[in-house]
């Protein structure tokens, strides 16, 4: 027979009300954290990835950490390549109070947390790397779904762009980031009267790399065997036979008494 029709298993009223007292425990033991959405430049849909992503818009907002005796997953563990840290994290989230501050990004492919997105924790002062998403706990208290659950690990950074405005967030970028530009040289001819060599950002917009084996003036590669012959005045040919004996047939093994 069908269920009571006297009680009901979650009204509209009931179901906001619920949600009402979950955004308020979160505001009371959750954590200030900041979410930061991942753009996505160019994405690779063969192995779905994009190496050029970047990160620019942060939005502060209250979340629960569900792991409150320390972080989870294998943590330190010493393997081929050395020490590797996987903390794992789990935060709790509001929907609607990520519906409202962060929905709106342009940057969305789907109104949910995305794979992908970080999060920074000020408290521990690391970013943290959704891995997945789960949207089905607690299972329909009131008959709803009032919240996110998102499994997170520590974000190993890859030379992404961080440009939120906000310096404790940006400042990863500039510390960690192994982009070709920033450690890019110019010509000694663009640089100062001293001759000293200078940074590419130093001087605006020159993009040639300081290559000692090019000339200055017609930039063509320089045969270094033959400047240093024409220098030293001889051969370097004819004095293979000085270094190595080639008298006996194994010069290398045991003396040839034949």
């Amino acid at each position: 027979m069908p269920t009571n029709v006297y009680f009901s298993t979650g009204t509209t009223s009931e179901q906001r009300l619920y949600e009402d007292l979950i955004i308020e425990q979160l505001k009371i033991y959750g954590q200030d954290v900041f979410y930061l959405p991942r753009k996505i430049a160019n994405k690779d849909t063969i192995f779905g990835e994009d190496p050029a992503s970047s990160f620019n818009d942060s939005y502060i907002i209250e979340m629960y950490v569900d792991n409150t005796d320390g972080y989870m997953g294998e943590q330190e563990i010493i393997k081929k390549f050395g020490l590797e840290l996987r903390d794992d994290i789990k935060f709790t989230v509001s929907k609607l109070r990520w519906e409202t501050l962060v929905s709106n990004n342009n940057d969305l492919v789907a109104e949910r947390p995305q794979e992908g997105d970080l999060v920074y924790f000020p408290t521990t002062k690391a970013f943290f790397e959704i891995q997945f998403v789960e949207h089905e706990q607690p299972f329909y208290q009131q008959s709803a779904l009032p919240v996110y659950k998102l499994s997170c690990t520590k974000w190993e950074y890859s030379s992404e762009r961080v440009d939120t405005g906000i310096a404790s967030i940006d400042s990863v970028e500039d510390s960690l980031s192994t982009d070709t530009n920033n450690f890019q040289f110019s010509l000694e001819t663009g640089t100062s009267a001293s001759g000293a060599i200078t940074l590419e950002s130093d001087i605006g917009e020159i993009n040639y790399l300081v290559n000692e084996d090019f000339t200055m003036t017609t930039q063509q590669p320089i045969d270094q065997s033959k400047a240093f012959e024409t220098a030293a005045g001889t051969n370097t040919s004819s004095t293979a036979d000085d270094i190595l004996d080639f008298s006996e047939r194994n010069p290398f093994g045991e003396v040839d008494d034949n």
